[in-house]
């Protein structure tokens, strides 16, 4: 108990656990019996990056997160990539005194920390790094190698006909083993598994006339990631299509799958998408990690003052909640944070989803069948019969749900839903070009959130400098200010970027609004009042991201709001 003490000490120290919660943290401990550190991460108290200078203050050693080191992945010839996932090590090179920079996450790991000293005949000096960094660098390096090698036996193939037929059992295939061993089987697998340690959100594969095309989406942005001969696309369709339950004789029309898979101990769910194109079909494949769902408010780039918004719309009995903004930019992914913070075995919260992307526990979800009519009008009008307290409906597409929603807000349900607009105030406008009554929409709003996505700058490579008088100009700014300017690196694949962050502005719908929403049909007026009210426009916070160095002016320019 003494080493939990230490290392509960620490973590108040570094802010990551208050004072108040040491006792409650410790009688947990002891219930469970478990270490502090396991008890907080399986409790999600942190994350393991926020831990890392918790951890390294308490080892008494340098730490650095892995994507921030230059591998010689000369070194990874005398390891296999299970032992360095198993014992947590990854060499990272010599230093100019020939001392071995190791990276562990098991210090305390003598005996791998001393085996790897006699196999490399020298000193050795370590590093601290998250253990899920070392593998998913390890999973990264695996995939690479495993799709590169699959490509250049792929290309050494003679013909469609010799692959179609190996893929399907005949002729030279005769066994599983070698179905499996396949390069068309083996490049498949390899291009769904490492789009996870790339972060990629999306897949592309796409048939050209000579060629087909592979391209991850990664932080919004696609990037090239191999090529090979059109020749072999029949057989990638039909791996493709048998591992996601497609029918694979139907070219014609397009079709919707999933592909389940467990990648590096996680469950991952692969939406596939098939599009008939003029030299074959076109696969789209969503990536979404099921396994878990950590995000929280300051995870999902909301200020301390938009927090204290939000606390008052959550805290409303009932009403309706909106989340505006384009595709892609997170507003379901929001939701999702919003009913973990609402989840109680006292509230009974019901979805209806298209589809459904994230299962939480203790909430019931429902998903749109268009062709068994279970649309999202239809599943709201049953949902409203099942006793619910929060309602999240993933889309307002129409009218008709459009009314039900407004009117379960009304009678005393608390409904999340988003909308397709610019911005916070323009939710009112399309609710009321919907067909729904003003009194309508100022009775059961509650507040809406706009909601967009910018690129985070690398951390490793962004450039300080002083602003120009042109982009002191396009800031709104008088006196000289520095801002970060993206570079490129190794670590963001000369991008400049890595990651993104969500910008917000949150509109309350407070006695004062109503007033104004209820008398005044002008978007300008009621977003004049709004911001008097205390709402950040999107343009101002993604400038404060971009004073602070978090992104760039490029990524403020490009979001297209005044």
């Amino acid at each position: 108990m003494n080493i939990n003490k230490n290392l509960l000490q620490i973590y108040v120290e570094q802010g990551l656990v208050q004072q108040k919660d040491v006792p409650d943290t410790l009688a947990g401990c002891a219930r469970s019996n478990s270490r502090v550190r396991d008890y907080l991460l399986t409790r999600d108290a942190f994350t393991e990056t926020a831990e890392l200078p918790a951890l390294a203050a308490y080892y008494c050693m340098p730490c650095v997160e892995v994507d921030m080191l230059e591998f010689d992945k000369s070194l990874f010839d005398l390891f296999t990539f299970d032992f360095m996932k198993k014992h947590k090590v990854i060499p990272v090179g010599y230093d100019e005194n020939g001392v071995l920079i190791v990276a562990t996450s098991k210090p305390l790991d003598c005996h791998t920390l001393s085996a790897m000293a006699v196999q490399f005949s020298c000193r050795c000096t370590y590093i601290l790094v998250p253990a899920s960094q070392i593998d998913r660098y390890v999973d990264s390096v695996s995939a690479a190698i495993s799709t590169s090698a699959a490509l250049s036996d792929l290309n050494t193939e003679k013909t469609e006909q010799q692959l179609g037929a190996m893929l399907k059992g005949e002729s030279s295939v005769s066994s599983e083993n070698d179905v499996i061993n396949n390069p068309a089987v083996r490049l498949v697998d390899s291009i769904i598994k490492e789009a996870i340690p790339h972060r990629a959100s999306d897949i592309h594969i796409e048939p050209f006339e000579k060629h087909v095309k592979v391209r991850y989406r990664i932080d919004g942005d696609l990037h090239n990631r191999a090529e090979f001969p059109i020749e072999a696309y029949s057989a990638i369709c039909a791996r493709l299509k048998i591992m996601s339950g497609l029918n694979i004789a139907e070219r014609r029309v397009p079709q919707d799958g999933r592909i389940n898979l467990t990648v590096g101990g996680r469950e991952y769910d692969f939406r596939v998408s098939t599009l008939p194109t003029v030299f074959g079909e076109k696969f789209v494949i969503r990536v979404l990690d099921k396994s878990s769902f950590q995000f929280t408010r300051d995870d999902l780039g909301f200020t301390d003052k938009d927090n204290a918004i939000v606390d008052k719309i959550l805290a409303r009995p009932y009403g309706i909640v909106l989340l505006t903004g384009p595709t892609g930019c997170g507003k379901s992914t929001t939701l999702y944070s919003f009913l973990k913070e609402l989840n109680d075995p006292k509230v009974n919260i019901v979805t209806v989803e298209d589809p459904v992307e994230f299962t939480m526990n203790g909430i019931n979800q429902t998903q749109v069948n268009v062709k068994a009519n279970m649309t999202f009008a239809t599943a709201l009008r049953s949902i409203l019969r099942q006793d619910p307290d929060v309602i999240m409906i993933g889309e307002i597409r129409d009218e008709e749900t459009a009314e039900i929603a407004v009117r379960s807000a009304i009678t005393g349900h608390m409904v999340f839903s988003t909308l397709h607009t610019n911005d916070a105030p323009g939710a009112i406008l399309r609710l009321q070009d919907m067909g729904v009554d003003n009194y309508l929409v100022v009775d059961a709003l509650v507040g809406v959130i706009a909601q967009r996505l910018v690129k985070r700058l690398c951390p490793a490579c962004k450039q300080m400098g002083r602003a120009t008088a042109r982009e002191l100009e396009i800031l709104g700014l008088d006196e000289p200010v520095t801002i970060a300017r993206p570079k490129g690196c190794q670590f963001c694949n000369h991008t400049g970027y890595k990651g993104r962050t969500a910008v917000h502005e949150v509109m309350y719908m407070n006695d004062k609004m109503k007033s104004v929403v209820m008398n005044e049909k002008n978007l300008d007026v009621i977003r004049r009042e709004a911001i008097e009210n205390g709402m950040t426009p999107l343009w101002n916070a993604c400038r404060d991201l971009v004073l602070n160095g978090t992104t760039s002016l490029q990524e403020l320019m490009s979001l297209n709001i005044e």
